[in-house]
């Protein structure tokens, strides 16, 4: 991670000629809305019911796989950045080298964002949940020897934990080191108790 070089680039300009009008109560955005939570929870669905519906692991394995990478490709290329005005990535140089690219929308004149508040909440809520409930997964399948699940829900875990990472490195700043955040933010709940 310290040899990556990391930089902040402004999102699309064409964001600064938004209209203005309840943007706290009123999803912007419902389509991407929609596939924001659809894949994340159609997979989690399929993952659940897959041993009821057919006997067929492949079938299951596939279709949940399909669903992870259509929900990590929606998430990483379009909802965040109409949702909550965040996008990342990784470019090589013609060097060879590797730089991760961590992406903020620039807040308006005015100091207003251009994303409502609603829509914040569905992306951060689904961003963060479905993870944490592939990892239950994870334990679910490693303590119940499900051995041949557990390479679909670390493929789960992989592909939303990636995306997660990643929105929270544009979230809180592509500058600061996330472990020595969290180190003082349990450093200073510490001392206040």
């Amino acid at each position: 991670d310290s040899g990556d070089d990391i930089e902040d680039v402004s999102l699309f300009d064409a964001d600064d000629n938004v209209s203005r009008r309840s943007k706290k109560t009123r999803i912007r955005h419902p389509v991407a809305s929609f596939f924001h939570l659809f894949f994340r929870v159609s997979a989690i669905v399929v993952y659940l019911l897959c041993e009821l519906l057919t006997s067929s692991f492949i079938a299951c394995m596939v279709t949940i796989i399909l669903l992870l990478s259509c929900d990590f490709w929606a998430v990483k290329n379009v909802t965040g950045r109409l949702m909550v005005g965040l996008r990342w990535w990784n470019q090589v140089d013609d060097d060879g080298r590797s730089h991760w690219v961590f992406e903020a929308r620039k807040v308006s004149a005015q100091g207003s964002k251009t994303s409502s508040e609603a829509e914040s909440r569905i992306f951060w809520l689904g961003l963060i949940t479905c993870p944490v409930i592939w990892v239950i997964f994870a334990f679910s399948a490693l303590f119940s020897f499900k051995v041949k699940w557990l390479a679909v829900v670390v493929m789960g875990v992989a592909l939303q934990g990636a995306n997660l990472y990643g929105y929270v490195r544009c979230k809180v700043g592509s500058r600061k080191n996330l472990t020595s955040m969290a180190t003082s933010y349990l450093g200073k709940q510490f001392l206040r108790q």
